[in-house]
């Protein structure tokens, strides 16, 4: 007994190590040369994509080069009105029309903090203390943009809203260019996080116009202000789709150390942090090179660059990517190209935890329209999933406490021999039918659902600022006021009552510190996995107690 009570020790012990190392293990340039050749069709012309010309440059001169160019956008600056302000039902957003880059993005849906409604989450901004901007642009033989500077675009006007009733709103920047006129869309779809970037070239000259799409973002290093609980640490860096990997990410350090650079067909590139991503995804039936860069200005740069298009004379054509900049909301990265669902990062057991999210998805849009019931039902029903498993575990355990008394008399009677006491408990438990390791097995089996779920309720950014009852207004936010902690370490201290104390000493002293360790442990945690635990240990609290009940009747 006292062996398997150090066994399931180890355990408990063993899920909180690894709940602490899988948190912390979250944490853990442009100009790509263009080498083929296809042909494709675009509004209705037929469009050459032809090899790029490799742009000699040296350190980080190659385009985009931005540094100064783009002005501060919240420091009040006489260049501040010349950025062109979007406004739609999701975002408030700014675009400089230097370049036509993204400069600032505001997530109307998204709080800065749960006290500041009125303040939305800024995603993208740069100011003089912060980088973080989304530029594209045209480079090659017609190209746009190069090592000399950015294009300055024309606009109609600089502000645009998306009035009510409409789901469409059209940001248009036009640049007359020798023999081309090119039009700089931004498409902007109601409800939507996703932007459509294209250039529209209409090509007046008798000569064909060539040029090669960029997307890229450009970040600093700073890590984004959040209160994500003790101990952990998100994954701030890059990610890429790559032709080994449906998911493959570096953090800035690792960017420093080992530059990536990359070709395939499709893919994306996203700057990922807690809860939220920008990404470029340009088209998916082009082969595109993708690169993360550190730059000697201490950005970083996470780029792509899209094939060559050569347009025929005297025809239009288009150069089109898309652009993210939003919540991880993981149907929604699904429908925009594949793979982009895995920046959220479930860890090494996501082929438990996204069943797992679906389950909690489905209940909360069906059922109950609350996260926090949501997760009491999950939990409920992970019980009973695992109803066979847990049961056994509880029944062994139930056995073992009936005669726990005998157990106790063979020790005192055999306590100067102890090959004699392990043959008499053998003994014992082959005429009782206890398995000394059905309490163990089951729990053990059990752990990687446990941890599965622990690291999806820490990924899923629906609980960002998502209430419950009473005084938990945000459920991946710690309980103010450490009720749920208190309850959760209550609950624990009840639990232990129902099974059999263990026999040493120094193991009963560990054991009754448990729920007390743990109650510590869980101050800091996020509400929503705090009532997790609860609600799991009160279901077990009550299968015990039946189970007990039944094995004292004689009935197991």
């Amino acid at each position: 007994m006292d062996w398997q009570r150090y066994t399931l020790l180890g355990g408990i012990l063993a899920v909180l190590l690894a709940l602490i190392f899988q948190w912390n293990a979250f944490q853990e340039q442009h100009t790509p040369e263009l080498d083929r050749e296809t042909v494709v069709q675009t509004g209705g012309d037929t469009v050459s994509q032809i090899p790029a010309e490799t742009p000699a440059s040296t350190g980080d001169s190659d385009v985009p080069q931005l540094r100064s160019q783009v002005p501060a956008s919240d420091e009040g600056s006489s260049t501040e009105s010349k950025l062109i302000s979007v406004t739609t039902d999701v975002f408030d957003l700014l675009i400089n029309p230097r370049g036509g880059d993204i400069v600032k993005v505001a997530l109307r849906k998204q709080q800065e903090k749960l006290d500041t409604p009125d303040q939305p989450l800024i995603l993208l901004n740069q100011t003089r203390n912060h980088t973080y901007i989304a530029q594209s642009g045209l480079i090659g033989k017609n190209g746009t943009d190069s090592a000399a500077g950015r294009p300055v675009f024309k606009v109609a006007k600089t502000e645009y809203a998306m009035v009510e009733g409409d789901d469409t709103l059209i940001v248009d920047l036009t640049l007359q260019q020798e023999g081309a006129n090119i039009t700089k869309r931004f498409t902007f779809k109601r409800g939507d996080y996703l932007i459509q970037v294209a250039y529209l070239v209409d090509n007046t000259s008798d000569k064909p116009w060539s040029a090669a799409m960029f997307g890229q973002i450009k970040r600093d290093a700073s890590e984004p202000a959040t209160d994500t609980g003790f101990g952990m640490s998100p994954f701030l860096g890059a990610a890429i789709r790559t032709n080994e990997k449906n998911y493959f990410k570096q953090d800035f350090e690792e960017i420093a150390e080992s530059p990536t650079r990359e070709t395939i067909e499709g893919g994306w590139v996203a700057m990922v942090q807690h809860y939220f991503i920008s990404a470029w995804i340009p088209p998916q039936d082009e082969r595109n090179t993708f690169e993360l860069k550190e730059l000697s200005n201490g950005l970083f740069r996470m780029g792509f660059t899209a094939p060559q298009v050569q347009i025929p004379a005297a025809t239009q054509g288009e150069l089109s990517a898309s652009f993210y900049a939003g919540p991880k909301d993981v149907y929604r990265l699904e429908e925009i190209s594949p793979g982009l669902d895995l920046t959220v990062d479930y860890g090494w057991l996501w082929w438990i935890a996204k069943p797992l999210f679906g389950v909690l998805h489905f209940i909360q849009e069906h059922i109950v329209s609350n996260w926090g019931w949501a997760i009491i039902l999950l939990t409920v029903f992970i019980k009973t999933l695992l109803l066979p498993l847990s049961a056994a575990g509880t029944k062994s355990m139930a056995r073992m406490r009936k005669f726990a008394p005998q157990m106790k008399k063979l020790q005192e009677q055999y306590k100067d021999n102890r090959q004699k006491l392990a043959e008499e408990t053998m003994k014992l438990y082959r005429r009782e039918k206890i398995n000394p390791m059905g309490g163990c097995l089951p729990i053990l089996l059990q752990m990687p659902v446990f941890i599965a779920l622990y690291w999806m309720l820490t990924e899923t950014v629906e609980l960002r600022h998502a209430p419950w009852i009473f005084w938990i207004h945000d459920l991946s936010a710690k309980d103010p006021y450490f009720i749920l902690p208190v309850l959760m370490g209550l609950s624990m201290w009840f639990m232990q009552k129902l099974n059999p104390a263990p026999t040493d000493p120094t193991q009963a002293r560990i054991m009754q510190l448990m729920p007390v360790m743990m109650t510590v442990f869980f101050l800091w945690f996020p509400a929503g996995l705090v009532l997790y635990w609860i609600a799991n240990n009160l279901i077990t609290i009550a299968q015990t107690w039946y189970i007990n009940k039944q094995v004292d009747a004689g009935k197991y």
